[in-house]
């Protein structure tokens, strides 16, 4: 088996790749990951700068259950929502965006440069987050975005419980 090299601890951002995300023609930009080593270890904190095209937004309006963000712009202007908040935002401009409080945000760039910012935050394994304009949920352990419906708590559960079933299959539980 071959070793593979570790990543790098020092990446000068003129060597990074820009990775596009683009989704028709209002969604989506570019990012450029700085911390392969860290980036290799799921939960650790990370950085990317990214680099939103004029009447983008880069993602969905989302509340994170689990991972802090922040956001520091580096150029352009573009707009925060925040909950029911919207503020223009500049060079300059450090955004906190704490995980846990249910409240949604989101960055986009109604003017005519490119917003480029550095976005710092944890890439946790178990991290859910809802999309309150959709109605969408990530659950990043199962890789899964999707829409829920409530349910009863035992809706679709046998009459018999499958243990039981499994138990009195066997002819002696203990075996």
């Amino acid at each position: 088996m071959k070793n593979e090299p570790a990543p790098p601890l020092v990446v000068h951002v003129d060597s990074v790749e820009e990775v596009p995300h683009l989704k028709g023609e209002h969604w989506g930009g570019t990012y450029k990951p700085l911390t392969p080593a860290l980036d290799a270890h799921p939960g650790r904190i990370g950085a990317n700068l990214s680099r939103v095209p004029p009447g983008r937004s880069a993602c969905p309006f989302h509340a994170h259950a689990r991972e802090d963000e922040m956001f520091f712009v580096l150029s352009g202007r573009g707009v925060f929502r925040h909950g029911d908040q919207l503020q223009e935002i500049r060079p300059g401009d450090c955004i906190s965006c704490p995980a846990g409080t249910g409240v949604a945000h989101q960055l986009a760039n109604p003017f005519d440069e490119d917003l480029v910012y550095l976005a710092i935050g944890l890439n946790d394994p178990h991290e859910v987050c809802v999309y309150p304009d959709s109605g969408k949920v990530l659950v990043r352990s199962i890789k899964t975005v999707g829409r829920l419906t409530r349910s009863d708590y035992m809706d679709g559960e046998p009459e018999l419980p499958r243990i039981l079933e499994l138990a009195h299959g066997s002819g002696d539980p203990g075996a």
